[in-house]
This record gives C-alpha cells, structure tokens and sequence, in this order.
C-alpha cells in the first residue's frame, strides 16, 4: 500500500503530490490496481466565510483534478478509482427518499459534490473504473461528529438539533470501510455509491437512541444559538439542521450485507464493544 504525501519525495511507501499546486508524481502511478482519493478540508471545523469555502471547495477540486489526469495519462493504468464525495450532494430535501439516482439539490454542499465529483472524469473517460463515494455520516467514537456528541450527552445535556425532523443518513466506521474495500473489488460497481446504511433516522430517534445507550435522558433540545454564534448561521443550518434520507440502493444491489444496518446496535457496538 502507498500513501499521498504534501510535499514528500515518492520512495518507499509514499507517493509525493502537492494538490494546492496540482502537482503529483505521475509515474509512481503506473500498474496500481486501485487508487482512493478522500482528502479534503473539514467542512464542520470553522466559520464558513468567504475564504474558508474557497479552502473546502479547492481541496477537493485541485487534488482531484490532478490525480484523474495522472491515472489517466498511465500507460498502464489502475483498474480503478474510488474518490470521496457526500450525500451533501443532495441538499436538503426533507423526507423525500434519495438514491444514487437522485438529482443533485441547491446551496454550497450541492455545488461543492456535483465540482468535486465532475473533476474524476478524465479517469472514466480514460476507461478507468471511477467509484464516487457519498458518504453519510460515519460513526466512530475516535473522531467526527459521534466524538463531538458525546460529551454533552454523557453529561445529560444532548437532545435533538431544531425541529428534530430532520434525516440523519449515517454507517458505522465498518460498514464504511467494508464498503469502501466493495468499491474496489467488485467490478459491478461504478459511479455514485451511497455509502449509507439501508435505515437512516430521523434526528430526533438519533439523539433518543444515543441517550438510551448511554443511559442519559434527552428531554432538552440542543441550544442552536451558541453554535450560530460561534459556526454561522450558515453551516449550523446546512449542517445541523438539514438532512437526507438517502438509501444505498446500489451496494444492496450487490448484494453487500451491512454488519450494523440498525442505529442502536451499532451504538452500542462502537460504544460498548458489544
């Protein structure tokens, strides 16, 4: 296995690239079975002001850009590419059911994923088998937004986010590894990838099932007036606030099977080992 390292000289187990710059040593890229992309600026960490959605926008696009074109200019080249996106693809859509067949919506997230994914073409167009991952929210108590959540609702103090109407599409850290390893594998699988579990929740049932696994209650609604003030109005809304109901209809199509399909077993699991 080698990984992409900013500003590294290619040699051992490492491949040099600078994707600000678009640069990346191509060569070391010839007869890789299968190359996956996922890097890109946090989109929850700061304030989203002007400059900070150029960062998120141009970490994606740049790196992006640059290692389709390399994959593709390969005499030998990878069988395929798994690069990262996100149901944020789809904007927020309230309880209307989403596919991998579903229109992209409107607003920043929409029009970052429809960029970001676009940038992957000189790979298919190359004949390589391109694997476009829409990620849920992945649940792992090392990092990401589980890690974020815990504190306060040990203390007592999580609860739903607004109305708590709206859908959580989520997949436990090994479903989403699990999934990824099926991206590269089987051949049956190209373009957009929900990589979801089959039963997303509404945010209310999340934060009801989190504070049972933690025996906590969950009377209090999240205060979203704090968050504004430190996050924008913004992100808090896009992120928070809006939801998809997305269904991985194509990895079931294959006939994946989903170690944690339900939310409260794989909670528990995460939480508890068990």
């Amino acid at each position: 296995m080698l990984r992409f390292v900013r500003g590294g000289v290619t040699g051992g187990d490492t491949i040099g690239w600078d994707p600000d710059e678009g640069r990346i040593d191509a060569p070391a890229l010839e007869g890789l079975d299968a190359v996956v992309h996922l890097a890109g600026e946090g989109i929850g960490e700061h304030r989203w002001t002007t400059e900070q959605k150029r960062r998120i926008r141009e970490s994606r696009t740049k790196g992006t850009a640059a290692l389709a074109g390399a994959v593709a200019s390969r005499e030998h080249k990878p069988k395929v590419l798994v690069s990262g996106s996100a149901v944020g693809y789809y904007g927020d859509r309230g309880d209307e059911p989403l596919t991998e067949d579903s229109k992209p919506g409107t607003g920043f997230l929409p029009e970052i994923c429809t960029a970001w994914e676009a940038e992957t073409r000189p790979a298919s167009d190359a004949g390589i088998r391109t694997v476009i991952l829409r990620t849920g929210i992945v649940l792992a108590p090392q990092g990401g937004a589980l890690k974020q959540m815990l504190l306060p609702f040990r203390l007592g103090l999580g609860g739903r986010q607004g109305s708590g109407k709206q859908w959580m599409s989520w997949i436990a850290i090994d479903d989403h590894v699990a999934a990824m390893r099926a991206a590269i594998d089987d051949e049956r699988l190209r373009g957009p990838l929900l990589l979801t579990a089959p039963n997303p929740v509404t945010n209310a049932d999340f934060a009801h099932a989190l504070g049972h696994v933690l025996h906590r209650p969950t009377v209090l609604p999240t205060p979203m007036l704090p968050l504004k003030l430190r996050y924008g109005s913004e992100l808090v809304d896009t992120l928070l606030l809006s939801g998809q109901r997305a269904t991985p209809t194509r990895l079931e199509a294959v006939g994946f099977r989903f170690e944690y399909p339900v939310l409260e077993p794989a909670l528990e699991s995460l939480l508890h080992g068990t």
